[in-house]
């Protein structure tokens, strides 16, 4: 039978509340997104002030503040909050965050471009401190502002504004003229004029309408623009064909003539408008300086230009209270007190949190930073999360949009987590990082076509050096790295 019937039940469960959102929110935004966040609550929330030496703000006491209506978290409750666990409604999940430890395979990642030549010192004195006095000017500007010197007519001038909007960030013109032509009401010859005038534009090749047009403007521009090299120009594909008796034959030169002229077509710009950017460039600012100490070993420390300095103005704070009539006025002043208050707690958890897990990682690749990349070891977010006390997904959140300066450079906390290889002698594992270095610094010393290894060949180096791996495995490393086959390398090492 059905009924209806009471029933107390007791038992445990992670409440996500506002609070513990926003202590997960603050742990896994970068440096950049937490100032912007830092900035609108201080815009919202009159209680919070900047933490200057000649201000009146006071530092938040230890105990709960008793006009505020709103009990603040015991002292540890604000560090178990960061460290919710999966099923909190973030997830993994961050502005910019990946869905794994590491970018996708052929992505580039930040630190990761060429450890190759990275220097086995560095001056961290410096790092951080670099910005920009003012924003580069973008491609767009740098056109309009030489159509506008151009001495142009003034619809001949609307034109090449037309035109220019057309671009794109590589320099190439996107729009069909006949299409523009018929937009502004005028006769396609004369955008066409107008186009030969832009042409003259700096950086030479830039709104060309392909490649083999923005290299010829750019060899006409040398004088080199003669009809041998006119059908290279126009046999591209012969040439990413690799085809040289074909180019020989349509450009009518000898081999030596020919490797001469594809050094000089190596030489020009693909991509004009590549050296511009459409928006104000930032500097990279670490989160975590790491310095060889003096008396031995590494010293972790944060970066505290990245760090907001805010803190509860008490004394406003007094006068708000007191004048506070209404229910709805003390409520809202009791809310911002208790929102102020979690916020300087968490920031400080926060701070504190990314130093643990920091010092913890340099710990654990400590041969990487006195010897290299060679050396890293292979780490996952549960060995260190099993040795700070914490779980896995607030040590990914702490990794993802952090960056760290070390003596080998400005790396993110994610590249020190790598997977492990097997050693073929069942020794000590091996990290894919510096089997990739090693893969890399293999290929980089072939001198000659006779010198390039086969990626079975590459297997066997490794296994003597102590490496399993497949051939499937180096191929895809390989292809990671950008780096072409044997027989791709062998080609080219004959033409040069």
């Amino acid at each position: 039978m059905l009924g209806q019937r009471l029933e107390i039940r007791q038992g445990q469960g992670l409440v996500v509340t506002p609070q513990l959102q926003q202590a997960i929110k603050l742990l896994q935004l970068s440096n950049l997104e937490l100032e912007a966040f830092v900035e609108q609550e201080l815009e919202r929330n009159p209680l919070l002030a900047r933490d200057e030496p000649d201000g009146e703000a006071e530092p938040l006491p230890d105990t709960p503040d008793r006009d505020s209506g709103v009990d603040d978290p015991a002292p540890g409750e604000a560090a178990a909050a960061l460290d919710a666990g999966e099923g909190d409604i973030y997830g993994d999940a961050s502005p910019g965050e990946r869905v794994s430890d590491r970018a996708p395979e052929g992505e580039a990642q930040p630190g990761l471009s060429d450890w190759s030549g990275v220097g086995r010192g560095g001056d961290l004195e410096d790092l951080g401190e670099e910005r920009p006095d003012r924003r580069e000017l973008t491609l767009w500007e740098h056109l309009q502002a030489q159509a506008s010197s151009a001495r142009l007519a003034p619809s001949d001038h609307a034109i090449a504004l037309a035109l220019i909007d057309q671009v794109d960030d590589g320099g190439y013109l996107r729009g069909e003229l006949a299409e523009i032509a018929d937009r502004l009401g005028c006769d396609p010859a004369r955008v066409e004029a107008v186009l030969a005038v832009c042409h003259g534009f700096e950086p030479t090749g830039v709104m060309a309408r392909s490649v083999p047009e923005c290299l010829k403007l750019q060899l006409v521009e040398r004088n080199r623009y003669d009809p041998a090299m006119a059908a290279l120009v126009e046999n591209l594909d012969l040439l990413a064909r690799r085809d040289l008796a074909g180019l020989r034959r349509v450009c009518g030169v000898d081999a030596d003539d020919l490797t001469d002229m594809i050094a000089e077509l190596k030489a020009l710009t693909p991509r004009p408008g590549a050296g511009f950017g459409g928006e104000p460039a930032q500097t990279l600012i670490p989160d975590v300086h790491v310095r060889p100490d003096p008396a031995g070993g590494w010293r972790v420390e944060l970066n505290t230009d990245t760090l907001p300095r805010i803190l509860i103005d008490k004394r406003y704070h007094a006068v708000v209270a007191d004048a506070a009539r209404s229910e709805t006025e003390k409520a809202f002043v009791a809310d911002c007190a208790a929102q102020a208050s979690w916020l300087v707690r968490s920031l400080d958890q926060r701070a504190k949190t990314i130093l643990k897990v920091a010092s913890e990682i340099v710990r654990q690749q400590d041969a990487f930073l006195a010897f290299g990349v060679e050396f890293l070891r292979p780490l996952n977010l549960k060995t260190v999360a099993e040795v700070i006390g914490m779980h896995e997904s607030t040590v990914s959140r702490v990794t993802s949009n952090k960056y760290v300066a070390t003596p080998r450079g400005v790396v993110e906390l994610k590249f020190f987590f790598t997977a492990a290889i097997q050693a073929s002698d069942g020794g000590a594992t091996h990290s894919a990082e510096a089997v990739r270095h090693r893969i890399r610094t293999m290929i980089e010393a072939e001198a000659s076509d006779a010198d390039v290894l086969s990626d079975d060949r590459i297997v066997e180096l490794l296994k003597e050096a102590g490496i399993d791996i497949a051939r499937r495995t180096v191929a895809k490393y390989r292809e990671v790295l950008r780096i072409p086959s044997s027989v791709e390398r062998k080609r080219y090492l004959k033409v040069s």
